[in-house]
């Protein structure tokens, strides 16, 4: 197996999307209500179920999870410098900033499925689990401060969050669920890297690409060059190997997340620039991507 087996899969559908909203399959009012269809009621039975009966060693993660938290807040730490560098509105810049630190979790799944399994599936969900919460709330707090202040009600509606808080309750709580109900949710879980990967793919943007240049190429370099090394200096600081390792440096070279546009646009942050910014961190991860996993293999 090598790297290109593993991504192209998958940088295969996120083409097909960019694809078929171009060819007009379908009609163009689809594509957002798919994204809120995946965001909001597809994605949080996947990290349910990665979490509810995954055979956890919360204690072996320790090192895992600290790691990340570390080059998490790095990435929100040297995020900061571009609004003064780069002359940003404030809308401007909380919107952007999102793009240094929040990963896509639909990518992860897929790469870390391909690469270690179930296993790496629990494992990689454990870690969302732990750092969705911290980059919402990073996230929801520099746009409330430039938006509406909701800062509290986004991070309660969250469906991410919820997601994995009750996965991690009931597995914790050592609570049964119901064969049909959880085969139910299964499906659901199921349904989500397919269409969440199409629905990345349509919703790939490039205008504001030469105006907004500079800060984009910025932040770009922060999540896809900067937090991958940070994240193999720490594991190696850490002593951190096997699935726990794989499931780390995946989670760091992730391109941004296509919630950053939507979180957005929800706070009256500027939309047009996080969704270009969704554009270019996914494209330049097709680069970046078959790099850090070759390394892995």
């Amino acid at each position: 197996m090598n790297a290109a087996h593993v991504l192209l899969p998958d940088f295969a559908l996120i083409v097909s999307g960019f694809l078929l909203r171009r060819a007009h399959v379908v009609g163009g009012a689809f594509w957002p209500e798919l994204e809120k269809f995946v965001y909001f009621v597809l994605f949080p039975p996947l990290l349910f179920c990665a979490l509810a009966r995954a055979e956890l060693d919360v204690a072996s993660s320790v090192p895992m999870l600290a790691a990340g938290v570390l080059f998490t807040v790095a990435g929100f730490v040297l995020a900061m410098p571009a609004g003064r560098l780069f002359a940003l509105p404030p809308p401007a810049f909380a919107a952007g900033q999102q793009a240094a630190y929040r990963f896509n979790s639909y990518v992860g799944f897929a790469v870390i499925s391909t690469l270690a399994g179930d296993a790496g599936i629990a494992t990689i969900a454990l870690l969302f689990g732990a750092l969705i919460p911290l980059v919402n709330l990073m996230a929801v707090w520099q746009l409330s401060r430039a938006g509406d202040g909701r800062l509290l009600a986004e991070l309660a509606s969250n469906p991410l969050i919820w997601g994995i808080v009750a996965g991690l309750t009931v597995n914790l709580a050592g609570v049964a669920v119901p064969d049909p109900l959880f085969d139910a949710a299964r499906l659901l879980a199921d349904a989500a890297l397919p269409l969440g990967l199409i629905a990345i793919g349509a919703g790939l943007r490039f205008a504001g690409a030469r105006r907004h240049l500079a800060p984009v190429v910025y932040w770009t370099v922060v999540k896809l060059a900067l937090l991958p090394l940070m994240a193999y200096a720490l594991a190696a600081w850490f002593g951190i190997g096997g699935v726990y390792q794989s499931a780390l440096i995946v989670m760091a070279a992730l391109p941004t997340a296509t919630s950053t546009y939507i979180l957005a646009v929800r706070m009256g942050g500027d939309g047009p620039l996080a969704a270009l910014l969704v554009t270019v961190s996914t494209l330049s991860a097709m680069l970046t991507l078959p790099v850090v996993i070759s390394t892995l293999l």
